[in-house]
């Protein structure tokens, strides 16, 4: 091979790569906001979890950015351990898709795909037609790929050494090092078929060979996933490692077929004189036997992961941390809307939560100040701080990546609802900040003073757990809630407020105490718009 045909091979390689990217990013951008719903229904048991596994691959022609996406939505929560291994289960079925079709020479239609996709992405304004088009343009190109990479190769047939190498290798384990090694190196187990189809169709290459490179592509392909899992919880990396066993065990399981039974010989027979397809029927073969094999031991291999990586005491302890959100970084773009939207609506939930943790501790400090109580809402303070900064870093991260109209709407929307909840938690460290005063001054609020802080107290309290959490089409009956009782509030801080007034002409409490509770009826009053405004965000982010 010269130059030109390396350059020729590489250039391919990138077009198939790029290919499959618009192919997930068009998948992404049709359905990814709504695959949380999707997950949810699909993955109700084994069979649906395989079917929904091998649909999704078959769409991307890439088992690699399947299991990314799962490794990201175990990350984040938005699937089990073990759903994860049944969508892995039919990733593997799914990515022998791509080989069936180079066996069918689907490569010859490819430049119409590409020039429908793009000529429809083109001329037609609407988006949806845009994001289906990206998946049939990428279909084009990634065919366009392949085919520059056979012809790319060709000029192997006259190279000895080559040829020999590939056909006189006796060890099995030789085989399988190579395709794994080669996989893991493009990080596309797709692609590596693919190359691996076309030198068998110039005929450098005998099924008897061939067979055990394909079992090592099939391992090679798990490097993807485990990158993507590094920095991620635990829960993700197990789900690389079912990966792992699933394809590590079909080698060694083929491995043995192959050395024992004729098996290359009867998959010659069903396609003779057609090594392309005898290679996409022994990779099919390969996945789906395994697949039959492992479908009843899901559970077992979840539970096997669960043993080799168990859980980190650690990790649930330490501080200043994000607990939910680890970045989610890969070139594969499928789900990562779902994955980042669901990340950031559980660190929300904890930061809201903190919130109202201290609200309730300032309310017990103003009743009975406690030093000890004091430095801890101060700390988690720091906390609410911490995580406003963090996850607002997140979210502009984000901002910056190409996602749906949806995710950015909820994505946006979460940026502006932690910046009101930083407030409430600055109006709660004023509550107990106003003890101290209190202290300083050796003055104390009345019992009538206390019951009536309690009573706005209980009414902020109920106001943030109506903004908990917004599920899909309650945007506007929260929004109505949270309105209904801002008002309330508000209400109850004028009542109050005459209250006061009267209590200090009759001189029934000292101006210092009196100035004091008038400060703190404005830090409720204040509170409640701050909560009205994370339910109008609700209603914005469902639009």
């Amino acid at each position: 091979m010269g130059i030109r045909d390396i350059l020729t091979l590489l250039g391919g390689l990138a077009l198939f790569l790029y290919g499959m990217q618009m192919m997930s990013n068009g998948l992404e951008a049709a359905a990814g906001n709504r695959m949380k719903s999707i997950l949810e229904k699909l993955t109700a048991n084994r069979v649906k979890g395989v079917l929904v596994g091998a649909g999704i691959t078959a769409v991307i022609q890439s088992s690699s950015a399947t299991t990314v996406m799962v490794v990201g939505f175990v990350n984040s929560g938005l699937m089990t351990l073990k759903q994860a291994v049944w969508v892995i289960m039919g990733a593997n079925i799914g990515t022998t898709i791509t080989g069936q079709l180079i066996a069918l020479d689907i490569g010859a239609v490819a430049p119409v795909f590409a020039i429908a996709g793009v000529a429809a992405i083109m001329f037609i304004k609407n988006e949806k037609v845009h994001h289906i088009s990206s998946i049939f343009a990428g279909l084009g190109i990634l065919f366009m790929g392949m085919d520059m990479m056979g012809s790319a190769m060709e000029p192997l047939q006259d190279s000895a050494a080559f040829i020999q190498f590939m056909t006189t290798f006796k060890n099995p384990l030789v085989g399988i090092l190579i395709g794994a090694v080669f996989t893991a190196i493009i990080q596309s187990s797709s692609a590596s078929v693919g190359i691996l189809q076309a030198l068998a169709a110039t005929g450098m290459i005998p099924l008897s060979s061939a067979v055990y490179i394909l079992f090592g592509q099939n391992i090679g392909t798990c490097i993807t996933a485990v990158l993507a899992s590094i920095g991620m919880k635990v829960n993700a990396k197990r789900t690389t490692v079912i990966h792992l066993m699933f394809n590590i065990f079909g080698s060694i399981l083929f491995t043995v077929i192959c050395l024992v039974t004729p098996f290359v010989s009867w998959m010659e027979a069903l396609t003779p004189g057609n090594p392309v397809s005898q290679i996409a029927n022994v990779h099919t073969v390969f996945n789906i036997v395994t697949t039959l094999i492992l479908l009843p031991f899901g559970t077992y291999m979840a539970a096997a992961a669960e043993r080799i990586l168990p859980d980190s005491k650690k990790e649930e302890d330490e501080e200043y941390c994000l607990k939910f959100i680890s970045r989610f970084e890969s070139s594969y773009a499928i789900g990562h809307g779902a994955v980042a939207i669901s990340q950031v609506k559980n660190e929300v939930g904890r930061m809201r939560d903190m919130v109202e943790k201290n609200l309730s501790s300032a309310y017990d400090i103003l009743v009975k100040f406690n030093e000890k109580e004091m430095k801890k809402i101060g700390e988690r303070e720091a906390y609410i701080d911490y995580l406003n900064q963090e996850i607002s870093s997140y979210i502009v991260s984000l901002m910056a990546s190409e996602m749906s109209l949806s995710d950015s709407r909820q994505i946006n929307g979460y940026y502006v609802i932690i910046s009101n909840l930083e407030r409430i938690g600055d109006h709660a460290v004023n509550l107990a900040e106003y003890a101290r005063d209190l202290k300083g001054w050796d003055v104390e609020l009345s019992e009538t003073a206390k019951e009536e802080v309690e009573i706005m107290k209980k009414q902020c309290l109920e106001a943030l757990d109506i903004v908990k959490d917004s599920e899909a089409g309650k945007a506007g009956v929260i929004l109505e809630r949270a309105s209904i009782m801002e008002q309330k509030i508000d209400d109850t801080r004028d009542k109050y407020f005459k209250k006061q007034m009267q209590r200090l002409k009759k001189g029934k409490c000292k101006p210092q105490s009196g100035i004091v509770f008038t400060e703190i009826l404005t830090d409720f009053e204040r509170m409640g718009d701050h909560v009205k405004n994370i339910a109008e965000q609700y209603v914005e982010m469902e639009n």
